[in-house]
């Protein structure tokens, strides 16, 4: 379990990297809303975004976009209807371990009602 807790802090910090690098301002890491821990929280503009991280080694039972399923997928959408009248999304980033380095997949606007 632990091996897997450094490899998830460490994917999240790629993806906070990222958000930052394309001029999102990550306000938050690994907050709660509605009992729903979401791994990132950035404002890009006006907009709150609830992001979502996945990081995957293999992709043996497909990749880390397909590691999302129906039940995350609701549990997000409940976190961000908790934010109110305030425009928010909820966003995906792939992070997938290839030869050589890695790819990274931003989903923006992934779930949706």
């Amino acid at each position: 379990m632990y091996v897997k807790h450094v490899r998830g802090r460490g994917g999240e910090a790629i993806a906070a990297g990222y958000l930052e690098l394309i001029g999102l301002e990550v306000v938050a890491r690994n907050t709660r809303f509605a009992g729903v821990e979401v791994d990132l929280v950035a404002l890009d503009g006006e907009t709150h975004v609830l992001v979502e991280v996945k990081l995957r080694s293999r992709s043996d039972y497909g990749g880390p976009a397909q590691a999302v399923d129906a039940r995350k997928r609701a549990r997000l959408l409940r976190a961000a209807r908790t934010l109110g009248e305030v425009p928010v999304r909820v966003d995906l980033i792939a992070i997938e371990l290839v030869d050589g380095g890695l790819g990274l997949r931003h989903y923006r606007n992934a779930f949706t009602e």
